[in-house]
């Protein structure tokens, strides 16, 4: 069935807050109603139509071309279907995710999946700073779901990751995995300094290694073991770099011990 297509007209003065636009909400709209809808912005109201050019078709299908890094919260609170970007993407894409799909032939800004609870976000390009982190104020991020992040990611990928996977192809800045309570954060290449600082559960894997890796971590030996080799396969389904790192023997570092001291870190064994 055809997706409805929203096909930017101009490039908005100020940021937008795209929370609106997605599928249950727009359940049952025609395009001129669509059109007419409201998205908040600093100084003055403003509707869809303004911005974007409306092509009917199903909305469980979304697809947003010519979008620009103003365009904040795509597919805040997903709750089915699908959306598709074609373009760079704001702050907070996915933020409190429940299911459903959200594609980014781009780049992400900020907290991309914060709250997430469900579903898959896949970035074709980099993403900004706190990947999965919770906002100020909140005290857990990323819930659940899948995200896949084909390039680089900021400081504090995975802050304060609750329950989920999160997969980066490329680089992590510092402190990737930061105060981790639970789920997995897989790293295809380097990371910067400390990572897993002050985490209490978890798993992290270092495909390259980090620059810097916390005195508080314990060296527990080199393991060859089973759940590896199966989140390799679960890695697989989501990414065609297949993290071959994952079939080989590991180093697995024990820690944050300045915390709880549940959590791990997994390196190339030497």
């Amino acid at each position: 069935m055809k997706p409805l297509v929203l096909t930017m007209r101009t490039t908005p003065d100020e940021r937008l807050d795209m929370s609106p636009l997605v599928p249950h909400r727009l359940s049952g709209k025609t395009a001129a109603e669509i059109r007419k809808l409201g998205l908040q912005t600093g100084r003055r109201p403003i509707a869809v139509g303004d911005i974007f050019q409306v092509s009917g078709g199903d909305p469980s299908h979304i697809r947003i071309e010519g979008a620009t890094n103003r365009l904040d919260q795509i597919g805040q609170e997903l709750a089915g279907g699908e959306i598709v970007v074609e373009g760079d993407v704001g702050n907070q894409a996915g933020r409190s995710m429940q299911g459903g799909g959200l594609v980014i032939n781009g780049n992400a800004g900020h907290w991309t999946a914060s709250g997430m609870r469900g579903g898959r976000i896949e970035v074709a390009g980099s993403a900004a700073d706190r990947l999965g982190g919770p906002l100020a104020g909140e005290t857990v991020g990323m819930r659940g779901g899948v995200v896949v992040v084909r390039g680089n990611v900021g400081e504090r990928a995975a802050d304060r990751l609750r329950r989920g996977t999160i997969i980066v192809e490329g680089r992590a800045g510092a402190h990737a995995g930061s105060r981790m309570i639970a789920g997995t954060l897989v790293l295809r290449r380097r990371a910067g300094p400390l990572p897993g600082y002050l985490m209490r559960r978890g798993t992290i894997v270092l495909g390259e290694g980090c620059d810097e890796l916390s005195p508080t971590f314990l060296d527990s030996g080199a393991y060859d073991l089973v759940i590896i080799r199966l989140l390799s396969e679960f890695i697989k389904q989501h990414t065609a770099a297949g993290f071959s790192v994952l079939r080989s023997p590991l180093r697995r570092l024990a820690g944050d011990m300045a915390v709880l001291g549940k959590g791990e870190i997994f390196v190339p064994a030497e």
